[in-house]
């Protein structure tokens, strides 16, 4: 059953353990097309050096009513605001592709907040980096073009894909994060402090070693990469090596 945290926060934030008592709270931003819940295997993994929440966008599972955000900058908006109060204890910031530039726009609006907590660590992963990102038309095309772009990253069952109901459930948020995602452009020298350790695929289609390695620019603190078997979803079958290389991070943060 899904937890969610009390509060104002409510409908951005989603919980689905019971908090670690000690640990940093890592939030996590989705992909485009994707919901919290993906996030519940890795919430599970770490459940021992974290409390881990992931960030629901709108017009996904329980805010399907809701009319989904098209800009990258308006959903990073929402969110820094969002996590303002959440400055009882070390905060970090995993996000998976779209949801990589999402978590570093807003730790660039949290930097910039007087008051605001900072994080301590960015996770971007499977994304190039801001001032390296593809363009893209895929969210002014027909239904089948959104979907086959969906189709061709992975981690989603074909069958479901072709399931009339469920295709017209994920259509209006994928393309409002296609949207969002095609249409970023990130600010010249966009910079944060945080510091970076970076996690791709080693066949993934959306990101090169070197789109990827294009990230170390964007930090003043600490950068690395690390590349994983797999494609674009390569966290789905490498969920242990990524939750180790997780808590390692957490764990050299967390104290600072």
């Amino acid at each position: 059953m899904v937890v969610t945290v009390t509060g104002d926060v409510d409908r951005w934030i989603r919980q689905f353990r019971p908090a670690n008592e000690s640990g940093p709270r890592l939030v996590c931003f989705p992909h485009a097309g994707g919901a919290a819940t993906f996030f519940h295997p890795l919430s599970q993994a770490l459940a021992d050096v974290a409390q881990v929440v992931a960030v629901q966008y709108p017009g996904r599972q329980d805010r399907l009513a809701e009319q989904p955000l098209t800009s990258i900058e308006a959903l990073a908006d929402v969110v820094a605001a969002t996590l303002m109060p959440f400055g009882d204890r070390p905060l970090a910031l995993f996000g998976h592709s779209m949801g990589s530039i999402v978590a570093f726009e807003v730790i660039r609006r949290l930097e910039n907040t007087p008051g605001a907590p900072e994080p301590l660590i960015l996770f971007p992963s499977a994304r190039p980096a801001p001032s390296r990102g593809r363009p893209g038309s895929v969210h002014s095309r027909d239904d089948d073009a959104v979907l086959a772009s969906i189709a061709r990253l992975g981690g989603t069952d074909p069958r479901i894909l072709d399931d009339p109901e469920f295709r017209q459930m994920i259509l209006p948020a994928a393309r409002a994060d296609y949207q969002a995602i095609e249409t970023y452009r990130s600010e010249p020298g966009a910079v944060i402090n945080a510091p970076m350790r970076v996690m791709i695929g080693d066949s993934d289609p959306a990101v090169t070693r070197d789109e990827a390695l294009a990230w170390r620019p964007h930090t003043t603190g600490d950068f690395d990469l690390a590349v994983f078997p797999g494609g674009h979803f390569y966290l789905s079958t490498q969920l242990a090596a990524v939750a180790d290389r997780i808590r390692t991070g957490l764990l050299g943060v967390a104290t600072r």
